[in-house]
């Protein structure tokens, strides 16, 4: 997936807002991803087989942790209202969030940073958003862990401790090593770097 960076287009004398363009891009486009960040849209396109496929292996250690249903849910695509911008909102790939984040609802579907423990994206050719322009809007909400599964370099990073527009503790992790996050996410999830890794790059027939 690439991600562009809009421009905001004014008609008549009255700019339009980003929201309003944003709606209008994905009613055109089905299956593009808009969020807004920092007062920018990011357009994404549809993912690849390959990034699915990694999302919905990466699904299965949290649920087998007990991660969805009782206290929390693991699900994709959830809206993340942001503090950077009045209207700046992320769509995380894959969240663990509280229970009761139906209740937590801010507008535009999008839901109160404090309903999540943890976000984590899998790369396309936006990873320099993801592992630059959402690791500071990430922290500025106070996400407790981010966590990249950054396919063009083939490592995991994970983030944790927010402070100001940045993280404390930023650990990449390469294959071969067995990733264990941390308990404030609900349960104990460990992760396989190379298992995730391998799921996410394109299978060849031979």
């Amino acid at each position: 997936m690439s991600a562009a960076s809009v421009e905001q287009p004014f008609r008549g004398e009255e700019p339009v807002t980003l929201t309003t363009i944003a709606d209008e891009i994905m009613e055109r486009h089905p299956g593009y991803r808009v969020e807004i960040i920092g007062g920018h849209l990011l357009v994404t396109p549809s993912p690849d087989a390959p990034h699915a496929r990694a999302l919905t292996g990466l699904m299965i250690p949290f649920i087998a942790a007990g991660l969805h249903g009782g206290e929390t849910e693991t699900l994709q695509n959830v809206g993340l209202w942001l503090p950077t911008g009045a209207e700046d909102y992320a769509i995380p790939d894959l969240v663990v969030v509280d229970a009761d984040i139906d209740d937590h609802l801010v507008e535009n579907n999008a839901y109160d940073p404090a309903c999540f423990r943890l976000v984590l994206e899998v790369t396309s050719g936006n990873w320099k958003d993801d592992l630059k322009t959402k690791v500071a809007a990430y922290a500025e909400a106070k996400v407790p862990v981010y966590v990249v599964v950054d396919r063009k370099h083939q490592r995991l990073h994970v983030l944790t401790d927010p402070v100001g527009s940045g993280y404390e503790k930023h650990r990449p992790h390469a294959p071969g090593e067995l990733v264990t996050l941390p308990d404030s996410i609900g349960a104990k999830v460990t992760l396989d770097v190379a298992e995730i890794l391998m799921a996410g790059q394109a299978r060849t027939s031979d």
